[in-house]
């Protein structure tokens, strides 16, 4: 006798979102159609004008101009050409510009590049900025840094929210210590668009980067929002598409079912921000319900509405992972797998969390389409769930066995 499958509880919308109807209904006409938008007949013209209301859409709801905004294929590209594109721009204008500025907490997309950049550049320099246990950035440390190197700076990123346990940094703060000193400040806002308030100018950063489907737009469409007096140079060249930054001929229907996903995720920011973070809370209730667990990140406002990122003592966050996906409950962890052996979160350790817990931790992500009967289904299962991890001996307690 069979059994029926089990229904999915989908809680990484951190990694990927669902699209919003909106913008799929947007994209099925815009695939549906030939044109190129830099062919000068009537597709390649509708084409143009389709991609354009795009872009003017995606800079009215962050606070920016139409011309600041570059479609690329994701936040990796944006984080990638931010990094890149400003420190070259800046190293050709003056060759003492050799240092990039980071927190310790950034995602990949922007770690890996800023780090090849000093791999591939003899002096080139990256200096890390640290965190406090909550992942906040150590404001006084960034200013001491730009206050005596500021002539070797060439760019400062700063992530405006983690993506892994949902912290929102003082995004304004370190982007007025750049503009102090005349250093253009990058941010990773992948996380943070369309989930909580995003107003480019009112920031003073210099760019951003944000990626469609983090929000219930398309996955393979992005943007890299660029101050026009910012100077950038493309890492793709051929065409002289996007300001002669990104050449390549743009994803027209992508960039109209991300500019859809993100006017109704900001028409509708305050009341799904207050919805989602109420069954986070919801959540956290049940997952710290259970004995040898502690929150990491926030626990106010200064988290994203629909981030729960936890650690279980005695576990391995791997462990946990399977053992939730067989009660259809799909999670995350925080950590990465390189060349099959586990490692633990950097962001993690950053914030000063022993190696052990961070090995045993999951973020939970939660968007405007998870139910209280979803959070509910995690609570009914994660007692036994943990129990039977700390009993399957990968971990003891009081370390490895």
């Amino acid at each position: 006798m069979s059994t029926a499958p089990v229904e999915s509880v989908y809680l990484d919308n951190a990694a990927s979102m669902a699209m919003r109807p909106e913008a799929v209904a947007a994209m099925v006409p815009a695939l549906a159609v030939a044109g190129n938008p830099s062919s000068l007949h009537r597709a390649g013209r509708s084409a143009r004008r389709h991609l354009e209301e795009a872009r003017e859409s995606v800079a009215v709801n962050l606070g920016a101009r139409p011309s600041e905004v570059v479609f690329t294929s994701g936040g990796t590209e944006s984080d990638n050409l931010a990094l890149a594109g400003i420190f070259a721009a800046r190293r050709r204008e003056d060759p003492r510009r050799r240092r990039v500025v980071i927190s310790a907490v950034e995602h990949h997309a922007v770690l890996d590049p800023a780090q090849a950049l000093v791999a591939d550049i003899d002096d080139a320099e990256l200096v890390v900025i640290g965190v406090d246990a909550d992942g906040f950035l150590d404001l006084d440390a960034l200013r001491g840094e730009v206050e005596q190197n500021a002539e070797d700076i060439a760019v400062i990123s700063v992530m405006w929210a983690n993506n892994e346990v949902g912290t929102v940094q003082p995004i304004d703060d370190v982007a007025a210590i750049g503009r102090e000193y005349g250093i253009p400040v990058h941010s990773d806002a992948v996380q943070a668009v369309g989930h909580i308030p995003v107003d480019f100018t009112g920031s003073g950063l210099a760019a951003l980067s944000l990626a469609g489907h983090k929000f219930g737009g398309p996955q393979g469409i992005g943007a890299l929002v660029l101050g026009r007096d910012v100077t950038c140079r493309p890492l793709v060249r051929g065409g002289g598409h996007e300001r002669d930054l990104r050449s390549g001929t743009q994803t027209v229907a992508g960039a109209v079912g991300m500019a859809a996903a993100l006017a109704v995720a900001t028409a509708n920011l305050e009341l799904e921000s207050a919805t989602v973070a109420a069954r986070r809370d919801r959540l956290f209730e049940h997952l710290l319900a259970v004995a040898g667990t502690r929150a990491n990140g926030p626990r106010d406002s200064r988290r994203l509405p629909g981030n729960a990122h936890v650690s279980f003592d005695g576990c391995e966050g791997d462990s946990l992972l399977m053992l939730l996906d067989a009660q259809g409950i799909e999670c995350s962890t925080g950590s990465a797998c390189t060349a099959g052996v586990a490692q633990a979160s950097h962001v993690l350790l950053a914030m000063g969390l022993p190696m052990a817990t961070a090995r045993g931790s999951l973020r939970f992500s939660l968007s405007q389409t998870t139910t209280d009967d979803d959070v509910d289904r995690v609570g009914g299962v994660i007692g036994d769930v943990v129990a039977r991890a700390r009993a399957a001996g990968l971990v003891t307690l009081g370390g490895r066995p």
